[in-house]
């Protein structure tokens, strides 16, 4: 039980001294970049998904 607490206490004083926290406008700049990102990758994948869509829709379509 003494290794339990002594690994949180641990914890908590490594995240008070040692862990260094982004200022409010670095964290909304990576917000931002995080919210670009996915939807630019929720684009891609929706296109590659509509394109292969058709394209299967397509071939179907020979052989029927």
């Amino acid at each position: 039980m003494n290794k339990i607490a002594n690994y949180f206490k641990e914890s908590y004083l490594e995240l008070q001294e040692k862990v260094t926290w982004p200022t409010w406008a670095n964290l909304q700049q990576s917000t931002v970049i995080v919210l670009i990102a996915t939807i630019i990758i929720t684009a891609l994948v929706w296109i590659m998904d509509f394109s292969s869509n058709q394209l299967l829709k397509l071939i179907y379509s020979l052989f029927k």
